[in-house]
C-alpha cells in the first residue's frame, strides 16, 4: 500500500483526514458517491486525493440538508451545484414558511388561551392558500359592499379594507391575518361594517349637487380634539357648541357614531395595516367616546 499521506490512501486513513467515521465513508463508497480509486494487495479499499475534496462537498451538502440522490447527481455532475442550491433553497423557503405560520399559530394559542377548536380554527386560517384567502376575503367585501355600494366611490374604500398577505411575511404578519380572517366571519361585525357603508352611501347621495362633503371621523377629530385638549368633559355646558356642531354636520351622527365607534373597525384597521406594511392608525377611540357621550348626554 502506498504511504498514507502520499497519492492513496486507506479508508481510515481517509476518515482521520475528513473527520468522517468509516462506517460514513464505506455508506458513501458503497452507493457510488466517493468510490475508491483502487485496492491494496489484501483488498482493503484506497482512495484517491478527489475523495477529500468529495467528502468535503457531501458533508457541506448533507449538513445543508441535500438528499444523497442529489449528491449523487453533483458529483456525477449530472446536474450542477447551482441547480441543486437553488431546488434547495425553493425547498427551505416553503419550510421557512411552514414554520413561521406553525409560531405564529403556537404563540396566539399559548397568549388566548385557546381551546382544541379554536386553535384548529387558527391552524385552518393560517395554512390557507393565497386563492382561498382571497375567496375567504372577498365574501366579506361582498357581503358588507352589497348593491350600489360595489360602484364608482366605493372601489377605492373596498380597496382599503383588503388585506395582501406578502408572500414571506413576517410572524406577526401572519398572526394578524389569523386574527383578521376570524374578525371578518363575524356576522355582528359584517353588520357594523354594512352600516357604516349604507351610512356614507347615504351621505354622498345628500351632499350631490352641493359638492362633497368632509368624512364624518375628520370631522369628530376636529371639533372633538380641542375640547379634549381643554379638559372639557362631555356633560359640561362647554361641551354644547361642539354638539350642536355635530349635529349640524348630520341630524343622525349619534347613530353613525355608535356604528363607527364599535372597537372591531379599529381593531380591524390595526390588523390591516399590520399585514399591509402601512404606518399604524391613529386612535380615533377617545373623540369617538367623547363625541358619543356628550351626544347621549344631550338627548
Amino acid at each position: 500500500m502506498n504511504d498514507p499521506l502520499g497519492p492513496l490512501c486507506s479508508i481510515g486513513e481517509l476518515a482521520r483526514r475528513t473527520g468522517l467515521t468509516v462506517k460514513a465513508i464505506r455508506f458513501y463508497s458503497d452507493r457510488g458517491i466517493v468510490p475508491p480509486t483502487g485496492r491494496s494487495p489484501a483488498g482493503y479499499r484506497l482512495y484517491g486525493a478527489d475523495a477529500l475534496a468529495r467528502l468535503d462537498l457531501v458533508r457541506t451538502l448533507r449538513e445543508l440538508g441535500v438528499g444523497l440522490p442529489d449528491i449523487r447527481k453533483v458529483v456525477a455532475r449530472e446536474l450542477s451545484l447551482s441547480e441543486v442550491a437553488a431546488a434547495h433553497a425553493d425547498a427551505l423557503a416553503v419550510q421557512i414558511r411552514t414554520l413561521r405560520l406553525r409560531h405564529a399559530v403556537l404563540t396566539a394559542v399559548a397568549r388566548r388561551d385557546s381551546n382544541l377548536e379554536e386553535m384548529d380554527l387558527m391552524h385552518q386560517l393560517a395554512t390557507l392558500s393565497e386563492d382561498e384567502r382571497r375567496r375567504l376575503i372577498d365574501d366579506f367585501l361582498d357581503s358588507v359592499f352589497a348593491g350600489s355600494a360595489r360602484s364608482g366611490a366605493f372601489v377605492g374604500i373596498r380597496r382599503s379594507f383588503t388585506p395582501e398577505l406578502p408572500d414571506n411575511p413576517e410572524p406577526e404578519q401572519i398572526a394578524a391575518w389569523m386574527e383578521l380572517a376570524e374578525l371578518s366571519q363575524d356576522e355582528e361585525f359584517r353588520a357594523v361594517v354594512r352600516r357604516l357603508v349604507d351610512h356614507v352611501e347615504a351621505e354622498q347621495e345628500g351632499a350631490r349637487g352641493g359638492g362633497p362633503r368632509p368624512g364624518l371621523v375628520p370631522t369628530v377629530r376636529e371639533l372633538v380634539a380641542p375640547a379634549l385638549a381643554a379638559g372639557i368633559e362631555p356633560g359640561d355646558g362647554a361641551a354644547a357648541p361642539v354638539v350642536e356642531a355635530l349635529l349640524a354636520h348630520d341630524v343622525h351622527v349619534l347613530t353613525r357614531l355608535e356604528a363607527v365607534n364599535d372597537p372591531r373597525r379599529e381593531r380591524y384597521a390595526e390588523l390591516l395595516a399590520v399585514i399591509n406594511g402601512w404606518a399604524a392608525p391613529e386612535s380615533s377611540a377617545p373623540v369617538l367616546d367623547w363625541a358619543v357621550e356628550a351626544l347621549r348626554v344631550r338627548g
